[in-house]
């Protein structure tokens, strides 16, 4: 399997055991919205401590306007699709608003297309088809279930969508100036910058101080939030984003899979066969790498 595949596939696997942290906050009476307030803080807190050691020439912009593409993976990104995706679910359901925000590789796969110009292959277009039924059918959809949602609730849920995948078309150009932890970085650092007014200080912050909490904090910021997002920008420099945002379905499967070993969440026949889906995507994905676009991407590797 191609290299930008395995750390795509491993970005998105470390995304699914999100729900691990997040149950394990909720239980201390965090809102969802707190949570990945939390989140946001601190992935900024390990990743700038890291740099500041590692590699302190990366905390440097190249120029002040370049902090557009990480208002776009911070902002339009990371906050906007949390919210959205949160908002359906208060309207709706969990399983609905994980459908909908998995629309985000159609998202992807559209703007690539008029942006980057990457091309609809057939297999692209078989493996999106399945990711979406493979989607819906892991989170307990069948397609006809969306018939009595209001129209305004599968608008924000589609917003979520929008937003999930605007983190690999912002990134793609970031990507041209910055390497993946210095992305992955400034997303971060703008995101928590954005929501520092929005968390309620008088309410909660005595919670923070709490050793369980801070743990459970920043391990929701370590590996299913700075690594993640470090692998997955990794691969997405080596591949094309609507690939890339296609293999990152991978997700749900993972998450199901911690709620059946872990939370002993129960387990269908359908949501087997929704698995089986997507991980039949991801292999015709990585059959749909020709051998002119791996020789395109040695190029590059070469270059960079």
């Amino acid at each position: 399997m191609n290299r930008a595949f395995i750390y795509i596939i491993l970005g998105a696997t470390l995304w699914g055991t999100i729900s691990f942290y997040v149950k394990s906050l909720y239980t201390y009476g965090f809102t969802p919205m707190e949570v990945v307030t939390l989140r946001a803080w601190s992935a900024a807190i390990i990743l700038v401590v890291y740099l500041s050691f590692a590699a302190p020439k990366s905390l440097r912009l190249f120029h002040v306007r370049d902090v557009k593409y990480f208002i776009g993976t911070g902002i339009f990104s990371i906050i906007f699709f949390n919210y959205c995706m949160f908002k359906t679910i208060e309207l709706a359901t969990i399983p609905i608003a994980a459908a909908l925000l998995y629309t985000a590789p159609a998202f992807v796969i559209i703007i690539s297309y008029f942006v980057f110009q990457e091309a609809l292959t057939k297999n692209k277009m078989i493996a999106l088809f399945m990711t979406l039924i493979g989607t819906a059918l892991v989170v307990g959809l069948l397609p006809f279930d969306f018939g009595s949602i209001p129209l305004m609730t599968i608008l924000i849920g589609l917003g979520s969508g929008f937003g999930y995948a605007l983190y690999s078309i912002f990134s793609k150009f970031a990507l041209q100036k910055y390497n993946s932890l210095a992305v992955t970085t400034f997303t971060f650092i703008v995101a928590s910058v954005t929501l520092l007014p929005f968390f309620p200080y008088t309410e909660k912050l005595y919670l923070v101080k709490e050793p369980k909490v801070l743990f459970f904090a920043f391990g929701l910021g370590f590996l299913p939030t700075a690594v993640a997002y470090i692998v997955y920008t990794l691969g997405l420099h080596r591949t094309e984003a609507s690939k890339a945002a296609i293999l990152s379905t991978i997700e749900p499967v993972v998450a199901t899979l911690i709620g059946v070993f872990i939370f002993l969440e129960s387990f269908s026949f359908v949501q087997m066969i929704g698995m089986g889906c997507i991980i039949c995507a991801v292999i015709l994905i990585q059959l749909d790498f020709p051998s002119k676009n791996r020789e395109k991407l040695r190029t590059i590797k070469k270059r960079g």
